[in-house]
């Protein structure tokens, strides 16, 4: 014999059936008599055959399957006992009432209901809701079967069987949760970490933990260096606040729980410090005031909380390579869950990965910051050039990398008026290609001194760096400026060409004759003289400025002569609007350019 509930619409039905037949009154005695029920008529009659023992009274009473019978204004005739055990009510208290009158928790199908009391078609209807008996899935959710009954005497009746599914959607529900929790931390490989920059990291983060997991996030970094601001007291810990996430009308609370200014000091005994110091992760659900200070460092600050709604709160701390790099804190508000175990080793895992990429940014801006001071000390202004020329010059370090490059640049003062003017790059990166720049750089000053003709500098020039063993090759332009001759003579060293700039505002690129990089002992240089009229504006400058990946370099210093210049203004002025023209993103290489002209008299 099968035990349980009906597993078919078809079971259900022929038990339904079955509760039509000739028998005994079903209700909270056996009389053939029933009063009024709520001072309208008697409700039609349902029975039950004669006898105990028989097989359908034995099945209704028995089963495992809540079963009821309503009239057609849908008031219980009839409850059996797994319905008055499921519900917490007894089965006397549904008689003569419709379930909204009793269990007004339970969403109820009334529409679908009449329906089959309507057409007798029977149809499967969803109950969902809290009932007297607590249950620790919280929501209820049974599937039922209707199927309307005609009574002897004419009137009809429905039959409800139904079978609870709490479980299943249970299961159901933490099956797609799951899938959710793994999708999130995939996307987290691919959404948080995208750049070096500390800011966009963690943007990158909050806007992934809100609103999936949270309704608002913010994120602190530990500070361990204090330039600019004096350290923080004794005890204390200082974070400094980067981003975070809210819904809108939320924005306010990240401004104002952290107090003015970019820093925060932690003391001992705040949950955020206990997360850092433990290495643990922190969760206050339906928090009261007392537990809401243990948040913030500011007692005060527990009003905007209750003010943003926020009930619960959860901090993770950020810890790579085993050291703590700083803390995300996580706050849900209004109707949003408490945190519970499932988020909370989420949010941990997402952390984790995130503090990689947080420790990763921080440690590049660092080298990277050192990079450049290197690099600055080692390319120190240039000389000062002759009264006679004004000169202007930058330099931008590659942005994707901390190497520090070879590019150098320099002016030197020549007799008569004149001036040298120099643009080099060291093949290679990395502190052996500075620290060559800053040697060449140093030996070409003392060539300069000859005041020979800058073929025969190059000369001396490529053979001293030869004999001296220095293995790293370098291209170098020279070229002389002569404002009282109003020429330009000029020689390289395979580097790229000059360009001039001409009053009119457009751009020419000159093309002299092309000698081997120094360091190859080769020699042979040859060199070139133009004229500069009166207005006109020398450019010279490293590949950095021009090159382009899958781009010829030939077509890449073409292109400049596309551009038109501001010619009558300030040097800076001019460099800064060609770099505009010419910056695409993150220059590939270190960019150097070094601007001359005669000055005006």
């Amino acid at each position: 014999m099968r035990h349980g509930p009906p597993s078919t619409v078809e079971e259900a039905h022929l038990t339904a059936r079955s509760l039509a037949v000739d028998g005994v009154w079903i209700g909270s005695s056996k009389d053939s008599e029933r009063e009024p029920v709520n001072g309208e008529d008697p409700m039609p009659q349902c029975h039950f055959p004669e006898g105990d023992g028989f097989p359908a009274r034995q099945l209704v009473e028995g089963t495992l399957a809540p079963i009821v019978v309503l009239d057609a204004q849908l008031r219980h005739l009839y409850v059996n006992p797994a319905w008055a055990r499921a519900s917490g009510v007894p089965a006397t208290a549904f008689l003569g009432r419709t379930l909204g009158e009793v269990l007004p928790d339970l969403q109820r199908p009334d529409d679908i209901l009449f329906e089959v009391l309507a057409d007798g078609q029977p149809r499967e209807v969803t109950v969902s809701g809290t009932t007297g008996v607590s249950s620790p899935l919280g929501q209820r959710l049974w599937r039922a079967v209707y199927h309307r009954v005609d009574l002897p005497d004419g009137d009809a009746c429905l039959c409800g069987i139904g079978v609870e599914i709490s479980n299943l959607r249970r299961y159901l529900d933490d099956l797609e949760t799951a899938h959710q929790r793994l999708a999130l931390l995939d996307a987290a490989a691919t959404r948080v970490g995208t750049t070096l920059d500390i800011e966009t990291t963690c943007q990158e983060l909050v806007d992934l933990l809100t609103p999936s997991l949270a309704d608002m996030a913010a994120v602190g970094i530990v500070e361990e260096e204090f330039t600019g601001a004096p350290p923080p007291p004794p005890g204390f810990l200082r974070l400094r606040k980067t981003r975070g996430s809210a819904p809108p009308g939320m924005e306010w609370l990240l401004r104002q729980m952290g107090g003015p200014g970019p820093y925060v000091d932690v003391p001992r005994g705040v949950a955020t410090r206990h997360c850092l110091d433990s290495g643990r992760p922190w969760r206050g659900n339906l928090a009261s005031d007392e537990l809401f200070q243990k948040v913030t460092v500011d007692p005060e600050r527990t009003k905007l909380f209750r003010a943003a709604g926020i009930h619960s709160f959860l901090i993770a701390p950020l810890i790579a390579r085993g050291r703590p790099v700083g803390v995300v804190l996580l706050g849900r508000a209004g109707a949003s869950q408490p945190f519970n175990d499932d988020d909370l080793v989420t949010i941990q895992a997402l952390a984790d990965r995130a503090a990689i990429s947080i420790d990763s940014a921080r440690r590049y801006s660092y080298e990277h910051a050192m990079a450049l001071e290197l690099q600055r000390a080692l390319l120190s202004e240039p000389s000062t050039p002759h009264p006679a020329v004004e000169v202007a010059a930058r330099y931008l370090p590659a942005g994707r990398s901390v190497l520090v490059g070879g590019d150098w640049y320099d002016s030197i003062p020549l007799t008569e008026s004149r001036t040298l003017l120099v643009m080099g790059d060291v093949m290679g990166h990395g502190f052996q290609a500075a620290v060559a720049m800053s040697q060449y750089r140093s030996l070409l000053r003392t060539l300069a001194a000859s005041a020979t003709s800058v073929d025969k500098i190059l000369g001396e020039f490529d053979r001293q760096v030869t004999q001296l063993g220095l293995d790293r090759l370098a291209t170098c332009l020279l070229a002389v400026m002569d404002p009282r001759a109003g020429t330009c003579t000029a020689a390289s060293a395979g580097h790229l060409p000059p360009a001039v700039l001409g009053p009119d505002g457009n751009i020419e690129v000159l093309w002299p004759p092309a000698g081997p990089p120094i360091g190859t002992g080769l020699g042979g240089y040859e060199s070139f003289t133009v004229r500069m009229d009166h207005g006109t504006t020398l450019l010279l400058y490293t590949d950095g400025l021009v090159e382009r990946r899958g781009t010829d370099i030939d077509v890449s210093v073409r292109a400049l002569q596309t551009l038109s210049l501001p010619a009558d203004g300030p040097l800076d002025d001019m460099l800064d609007t060609l770099l505009t023209h010419l910056a695409n993103g993150a220059y590939e290489d270190d960019v150097a350019i070094l601007a001359a002209r005669a000055r005006r008299q």
